[in-house]
């Protein structure tokens, strides 16, 4: 149909208050939308995807589950919530459903496994995210039945939804987290110093996030914009920013 959209327009504002402090109006475009789940490389998706939508429409995962199969030809499987909450009943739910990818927060993730070891050995690409990984539980399901592909993802709602990923084949016995791995495509991520130079490898530093999912910034907070979104000094293009985390 005939469209006046373009990839700058406004496609949804998302609040979140972080850890911290107030709800803020996270302003997401077309184009960042898009960036999540077209043309890139931490996830196969075509007609043959099936994502069940197991978010709540205010959390950011619901954009991946509803535009990932939707962009692609692909199918959305609505879960009821009490489904979600059952371990069994979810293992049961995604094998009648013939789901082939989905994302899952790590608490339920976590909870999953250990209840139903094995409860994703029929899926094509697993992820999971939102807090730091417990090496014990992706570890159990490399062990008991795998999905095809087993990936921990990481992502401010700024950055829309997943900013990097980290395939997981093999876990050491020592480890004692999981890495949240390379930026995924169109998106770059720098760990910089109090002056945004890059710091050497074991020096902590600061993550800031760029690329084209870089959201437009807070909803009437022009201040707090321009605090955590700032001019990205490696980039070539007009007006790219990079989005200040946080995280270290």
């Amino acid at each position: 149909l005939p469209t006046s959209a373009t990839a700058d327009n406004l496609a949804y504002v998302m609040y979140t208050s972080g850890s911290t402090g107030t709800p803020k109006g996270v302003c997401v475009t077309h184009r960042n939308v898009v960036r999540l789940v077209k043309n890139t490389n931490y996830v196969d998706l075509g007609p043959d995807t099936v994502v069940p939508q197991l978010a709540t429409i205010s959390f950011d995962a619901a954009t991946f589950e509803l535009w990932a199969p939707l962009l692609n030809g692909g199918k959305v499987v609505l879960a009821p919530r009490d489904v979600a909450l059952s371990p069994a009943a979810f293992t049961d739910f995604l094998r009648a459903q013939g789901i082939t990818t989905m994302f899952l927060t790590t608490a339920l993730f976590n909870e999953t496994i250990r209840q139903v070891p094995d409860a994703f050995r029929t899926l094509d690409q697993v992820m999971f995210g939102g807090e730091a990984a417990d090496p014990q539980w992706p570890r159990k399901a490399l062990e008991c039945g795998p999905p095809k592909r087993l990936l921990n993802v990481y992502g401010p709602t700024e950055t829309t939804t997943f900013a990097t990923w980290h395939v997981i084949d093999e876990i050491p016995d020592d480890a004692t987290g999981i890495p949240i791995g390379m930026p995924i495509g169109n998106t770059t991520a720098y760990v910089l110093d109090d002056t945004l130079h890059p710091v050497p490898v074991g020096v902590a530093g600061e993550l800031y996030i760029g690329g084209d999912g870089v959201s437009r910034g807070y909803l009437n907070a022009p201040d707090l914009t321009a605090e955590r979104f700032i001019q990205d000094p490696f980039s070539d293009t007009p007006d790219a920013r990079l989005y200040k985390t946080g995280d270290r």
